[in-house]
């Protein structure tokens, strides 16, 4: 679990070491519990560890477990909300006290950014319409707001590594922050977003259910928040500028405000590639580009 522990120490502090080493005997138990066959351990995400398994019915499935109790609970919820859509796995159990889910496991479950070739904008457009065509919940629902500000807050202060600040500076956040703050004080329609549809969230599903969506972090607001991720993969590839004008077709977006998205949501994904040693610079370099 020394990996494991490393990698969640980033977003959770030193204390998270107690939890990582007991999380073996949580999972013990859970499979216990559930009557799940454990099979192997998957890429982990960023707040969270997640294993293969099978349902006591033989259903492929993934167990997920987290010390951000609170998170699994309120995923599974959200997951709930957009079950209409049949675009997102099925919830099989939860323990809330536990901070663990199991989910159907999407297969083939291709991630959309390891695709030979990238999803199209026909078959991301369609995945947006069926996840914005669900209703949101009867219940408050965070607003797409609030989502923007803990995302800026929590991600501004990667802005002290030094590979990281020495190509983005606190003017282009700061700028980034108000072109957001514009678009979301100019919101004309809001949908029941995913919230985080970056191209890891994104599934193949195969031909029947097509692109999938995972691990939301549901909010309500525009809808071209859910196109951005796909649009900021285009740099170094067909130029983010081509691909904002191909989604906005397909989706029937505004192409000038998805654009001003793109601007300021750019510095999000700069970051992304800074952190990853030996990226592609000239993607970088477009997408730093946006923040000016």
């Amino acid at each position: 679990m020394e990996r494991t522990t490393t990698r969640l120490a980033r977003r959770f502090g030193p204390q998270v070491a107690q939890w990582c080493a007991d999380a073996p005997d949580l999972i013990a138990r859970l499979t216990s519990q559930w009557r799940l066959s454990r099979e192997e351990p998957l890429p982990d995400g960023a707040s969270s560890v997640a294993l293969r398994c099978r349902w006591p019915d033989g259903t492929p499935a993934v167990l997920k477990i987290s010390p951000e109790r609170a998170l699994m609970a309120e995923q599974a919820g959200m997951l709930g909300w957009f079950a209409a859509s049949d675009r997102v796995p099925h919830v099989l159990a939860v323990d809330e006290e536990a901070g663990a889910v199991v989910l159907e496991e999407i297969m083939p479950g291709t991630p959309a950014g390891d695709f030979t070739a990238p999803p199209s904008p026909g078959q991301w457009s369609e995945l947006l319409a069926a996840l914005h065509g669900v209703a949101p919940p009867a219940l408050p629902t965070r607003a797409l707001r609030g989502r923007c500000e803990e995302a800026f807050a929590r991600v501004g202060r990667r802005l002290s590594e030094p590979a990281i600040g020495a190509r983005i500076s606190v003017s282009a956040w700061d700028r980034a922050i108000e072109r957001c703050e514009r678009l979301l004080d100019t919101e004309a329609t809001t949908v029941l977003l995913h919230g985080d549809l970056h191209l890891g969230n994104v599934l193949d599903g195969g031909a029947e259910r097509g692109l999938m969506a995972i691990d939301p972090k549901a909010c309500v607001g525009d809808p071209c928040f859910d196109a951005v991720d796909y649009v900021l993969a285009g740099a170094g590839l067909e130029s983010v500028e081509t691909r904002c004008t191909r989604m906005a077709a397909a989706c029937g977006l505004d192409a000038d405000r998805l654009h001003a998205w793109a601007q300021a949501i750019a510095p999000f994904a700069a970051v992304a590639h800074l952190g990853n040693s030996g990226d592609e610079d000239q993607a970088i370099g477009e997408l730093l580009a946006l923040t000016r």
